[in-house]
C-alpha cells in the first residue's frame, strides 16, 4: 500500500491511497462470500452459485462497492498511522479507480489539526472578583431549605393569591371550538410559577373555591403546536381547592432539623463557608473566561469546517447524555423547544469553535511549557475519577484503554496549562 498527501487550504489534507490488487481480491472474495446468498442463478441453489459464474451474468462490478467499503477503513486507518497526521475529522472519501486485477485507489479529504502560535499567555489582564457574602445571601440559602421543608396546608377562608397551589378542572376553546391537549381535570397549578401560556395564572387570583371563571389568553407566535401560534383562547375553569405553603420557624430547632449543628449561629456560618467556596469557584471561572477569550481574539487561525462539524457532533452527543440524567431524552427536549436535529446542531457549531480554539491553545501552552503528567500524578486523578464514579479503582482501570489514557493526560495537561495562565494573570 502506498500514501500521497496533498496539503489543502484551511488545515484540509488529500490523502491518496493506493491498495494493492492482491489485497482488494480478498475483498471482492469477502464481499462475494457477504452476499453470494442473496443472489440468484439459475441451475444452482441460493448460496452456491460460483462467483465466477455470478460475476459472468452480473458483471464483476456486482462486488465492487462491497469489497471497496470491506477494504477502505483499514487501508485508510493505517495510511494516517503511517503519514502520522493528526487527523481531526471524518474523511469524505472518493473512489479514483476501482477494477479487478488492478490495484484499487481512493481518496480521504480530512481535516488535520491546525498549527496555533500563541503570542502571549501569561501575565493577562484580568478582572479582580469580589467574594463577599451578604446577610441577604444567606437568607436566600435558607429560603430555599424553608421551601423543600414546607408542608401544604388547605385553605378555606380567603381567595386565591399569589404563590397559591389551585387545583381546577380547565377546557380550552379556540373559534369556539375545543382543542386537543385543552382539558385537564383535578390539574394542580402553582400560581406565579408561568407553567400555563400568557396571563393565565394571574387571572385566577382574587377567586374563590367553587368559582367558574373565564379566562382569555394568545398563544404565543413561536408555541409547540402549530395550529394554536398567536390564537386567542378562551379557557373555562373550575376553581376546586386552594393549598398554600406552611413554613417551620427559623430558630435553633430548625438548625437540627436541616443541618448537622445545634444552633440557628453555627449553620449559618456553615451557610457562609459554602457560599464563599462557590463564589470563588465561579471567580476563578469567569477569571478563566475573560483570560481565554483575550487570548481566543488575539489567536491568528482559520479552523476546517469538518473539525468543527464533528466538534458541534460531540457536543450535540454529550448534551443529549446530560439529558437522560435528567430523566429527557433528545426528541423531548426538540419537541418542547420546537428545535430540530439541524437546528441543534447549528446551535452547538457557535460554540464548537471557542472550545476548539481553547483546547488549541491549551496544548500550546503545555508544550512551551514542557508539561509533563507523571505517572504518580496521573495514578491520583485516576483515585479521584473513581471515587467520583463509585468504581473500584481497578474496575476503573480495565474500561481505559491506550486513548483514553492519553486523552485523560492530555486533559490534566491542558488544565496545568490554564492553571498557570490564571496565577499569572494581572488582576485589577
Amino acid at each position: 500500500m502506498s500514501t500521497q498527501i496533498e496539503k489543502l487550504e484551511n488545515s484540509m489534507v488529500k490523502l491518496t491511497i493506493e491498495v494493492n490488487a492482491a489485497t482488494f481480491e480478498k475483498g471482492m472474495v469477502h464481499a462475494y462470500n457477504t452476499n453470494k446468498g442473496k443472489i440468484s442463478v439459475q441451475g444452482f441453489r441460493k448460496g452456491k452459485a460460483p462467483r465466477k459464474m455470478i460475476e459472468k451474468i452480473y458483471g464483476a462490478s456486482i462486488f465492487y462497492e462491497d469489497a471497496a467499503n470491506h477494504v477502505i477503513p483499514e487501508a485508510y486507518d493505517l495510511a494516517v498511522e503511517e503519514t502520522g497526521l493528526e487527523v481531526v475529522s471524518r474523511p469524505s472519501i472518493d473512489v479514483e479507480q476501482i477494477e479487478q486485477g488492478k490495484p484499487f485507489i481512493f481518496t480521504a479529504e480530512v481535516a488535520v489539526k491546525p498549527e496555533v502560535t500563541v503570542k502571549a499567555y501569561k501575565g493577562i489582564k484580568g478582572t479582580k472578583q469580589e467574594l463577599v457574602v451578604t446577610e441577604e445571601d444567606i437568607q436566600k440559602e435558607i429560603d430555599k431549605v424553608l421551601e423543600q421543608n414546607a408542608r401544604l396546608i388547605d385553605v378555606v377562608d380567603r381567595a386565591v393569591v399569589d404563590g397559591d397551589e389551585v387545583t381546577i378542572d380547565f377546557e380550552g376553546f379556540v373559534d369556539d371550538e375545543p382543542f386537543e391537549g385543552g382539558k385537564g381535570t383535578d390539574y394542580q397549578l402553582v400560581i406565579g410559577s408561568h407553567s400555563f401560556i400568557d396571563t393565565f395564572e394571574g387571572q385566577l387570583i382574587g377567586a374563590s373555591i367553587g368559582d367558574a371563571i373565564d379566562i382569555t389568553v394568545t398563544f404565543p407566535a413561536e408555541y409547540h403546536q402549530e395550529s394554536l401560534k398567536g390564537k386567542p383562547a378562551l379557557f373555562k375553569v373550575v376553581l376546586k381547592a386552594i393549598k398554600t405553603k406552611e413554613f417551620p420557624e427559623v430558630d435553633d430547632e430548625f438548625a437540627q432539623d436541616v443541618s448537622e449543628f445545634d444552633t440557628l449561629v453555627d449553620y449559618k456560618a456553615d451557610i457562609e463557608v459554602t457560599i464563599k467556596e462557590r463564589l470563588e469557584k465561579d471567580a476563578k471561572r469567569k477569571i478563566q473566561e475573560e483570560i481565554m477569550t483575550t487570548i481566543i481574539d488575539s489567536l491568528e487561525v482559520e479552523l476546517p469546517a469538518p473539525m468543527i462539524d464533528l466538534e458541534a457532533e460531540n457536543m450535540t452527543y454529550e448534551f443529549a447524555q446530560r439529558l437522560q440524567g435528567q430523566g429527557l431524552n433528545l426528541e423531548q427536549y426538540m419537541s418542547m423547544t420546537g428545535q430540530n436535529m439541524a437546528s441543534l446542531k447549528e446551535m452547538m457549531k457557535k460554540d464548537a469553535g471557542t472550545k476548539i480554539k481553547s483546547r488549541l491553545i491549551l496544548e500550546y501552552v503545555a508544550k512551551e511549557e514542557d508539561i509533563v503528567i507523571t505517572d504518580d500524578v496521573y495514578n491520583a486523578e485516576l483515585v479521584k475519577m473513581a471515587d467520583m464514579y463509585n468504581m473500584e479503582l481497578d474496575q476503573l482501570m480495565e474500561n481505559i484503554g491506550e486513548d483514553e489514557a492519553d486523552s485523560i493526560k492530555q486533559d490534566m495537561m491542558n488544565q496545568q496549562a490554564l492553571n498557570l495562565s490564571i496565577e499569572s494573570a494581572k488582576l485589577k
